[in-house]
């Protein structure tokens, strides 16, 4: 069964075990050939013609199973394999006109080749032409209707239904194609959804590390129980951010909109920036909406920190009819003539994949608005709010990550 399985319709034999299958699967058909070996081995002709027939036979099937095997479903095909056909035909209309009727079985196989090997469009005309070729080898040696209608039947019918396995493989082939392209695609997304999340967990923890850092190393001279402080601060974030990794990489972490508001708090007031934030979100929000803006809040009050070199940072989360739109302004000098960086390009996609979207406005100080639908729910994308596995591959993004 598994090299059945391994031989899936489509797919070329990987090794000797599997072309013995497809060789014994095609040889199956060949049982049909009875006719023409019980007309030759009762001794109805004459030793030449016993002679030439048995050899003319076993020319036909040695033509027919190397064709069949090498070139059914190829999607072009050598000049010579035009001329194996043209052979094939050859001999079922020398055996049929010189042996008689017993042999016309062979144009059904000819038929049959000619929709396993041809374009569509080339069969077509082929499988008619050897159709007609039968009808017309059979006018000639006498054949009753009834024998003639039990030939031209299956010798129409069963070229035209290898066209129509011809057409299947192909389509199977394309959907085997496309089912890898998608398991790629979803490769990657979920990598650069990964990339994006640890690039944003990390950011906002490094920073926030490096400021109490710095601030422990100013205040350890003269105020060594205010450094012991920052250090246990330290030790908190760096433990926090470890949780939030493993957390990103199992693929299961959704950010708490209030959580970051504690968090935004912080980290401004360790900056030494005025934080003017609400206590918690002003409606009830979905979870993945809730996730949206938090990654949002996060990689904003992260910039604010890091480059505006503001004294005040306002935050506000608000509902306008079906979209919920978070705030995060300061009195800095924004990210300049720079443009925005991967964390705002990143975030931007972020939102695109929640259905909402991004504005910045500089200025007098900057501001950065993030809309996101209140309802939105992510269980096509569970990536765009900083969900569980993706379960596709729907867009692409570059890393996103705290700073400009």
């Amino acid at each position: 069964m598994a090299d059945l399985d391994n031989t899936a319709i489509g797919r070329a034999p990987e090794n000797r075990r599997q072309a013995v299958v497809k060789l014994i699967w095609i040889a199956m058909w060949m049982l049909y050939l009875g006719s023409p070996v019980s007309d030759l081995a009762d001794g109805g002709h004459a030793l030449p013609g016993t002679v030439l027939g048995w050899a003319g036979l076993a020319a036909y099937v040695t033509l027919y199973l190397g064709l069949v095997f090498r070139r059914t479903n190829a999607e072009r095909q050598p000049p010579w394999a035009y001329g194996v056909l043209g052979l094939l035909g050859a001999l079922a209309l020398v055996l049929g006109l010189t042996l008689g009727s017993a042999f016309l079985v062979l144009f059904v196989y000819l038929s049959v080749a000619c929709g396993a090997v041809l374009p569509l469009r080339q069969a077509r005309w082929a499988i008619p032409l050897a159709t007609a070729a039968l009808a017309l080898c059979a006018a000639t040696v006498g054949v009753n209707g009834i024998t003639l209608v039990s030939l031209l039947v299956p010798c129409m019918l069963g070229g035209f239904a290898m066209t129509g396995v011809r057409q299947l493989v192909r389509t199977t082939r394309e959907l085997r194609e496309a089912r890898q392209a998608v398991a790629q695609l979803a490769a990657t997304e979920e990598r650069l959804r990964l990339a994006r999340d640890l690039h944003d967990l990390l950011g906002h923890s490094l920073s926030l590390i490096t400021l109490k850092s710095e601030l422990a190393g100013r205040m350890l001279p003269d105020r060594p129980g205010d450094a012991a402080a920052q250090v246990a601060d330290i030790e908190r974030v760096s433990r926090q951010a470890l949780v939030d990794v493993r957390e990103a990489v199992t693929g299961y972490r959704r950010p708490s909109l209030a959580d970051e508001l504690v968090a935004a708090r912080g980290a401004l007031r360790t900056a030494g920036i005025h934080a003017d934030l609400p206590a918690e979100a002003t409606a009830p929000l979905t979870p993945d909406t809730e996730g949206a803006l938090a990654w949002a809040l996060r990689e904003a009050v992260t910039n604010v920190v890091r480059h505006s070199g503001a004294r005040r940072c306002a935050v506000r989360v608000g509902e306008d009819g079906a979209t919920v739109c978070l705030t995060v302004s300061d009195d800095g000098h924004g990210p300049g003539d720079a443009g925005p960086g991967n964390g705002l390009t990143g975030l931007e996609e972020r939102l695109a994949l929640a259905g909402g979207r991004l504005e910045t406005e500089g200025g007098r100080g900057f501001t950065l608005r993030a809309f996101v639908p209140a309802g939105y729910a992510a269980a096509h994308d569970p990536g765009a709010a900083g969900g569980g596995p993706v379960d596709g591959a729907r867009g692409a993004g570059r890393p996103a990550g705290a700073g400009g």
